[in-house]
């Protein structure tokens, strides 16, 4: 099965933005980890940032957690990318 990444480019002062989201987030990581979906994730520093490491039949799982993430919901994302 091949491998995605999902990276976020996020807003300015992200880090403290994101501390009422962070639960619901967290939430749909340890799910899509617990499916075998997520293989490793985390913070990027300077600039900020996220990414996120897929393994999936497509690109689908990747765009559909995206699509879900309450950071994406409450514009913390400014933009986000899939890349296998």
């Amino acid at each position: 099965m091949p491998y995605f990444t999902l990276t976020y480019e996020v807003v300015d002062d992200f880090v403290n933005r994101r501390t009422p989201f962070r639960p619901a987030h967290l939430s749909g990581v340890r799910e899509a980890h617990a499916r075998g979906e997520l293989i490793m994730a985390g913070a990027l520093a300077e600039p900020a940032g996220a990414l996120l490491v897929f393994r999936a039949a497509d690109k689908s799982v990747a765009e559909n957690f995206a699509q879900a993430d309450p950071y994406v919901h409450e514009v913390l994302v400014k933009s986000w990318t899939v890349r296998p």
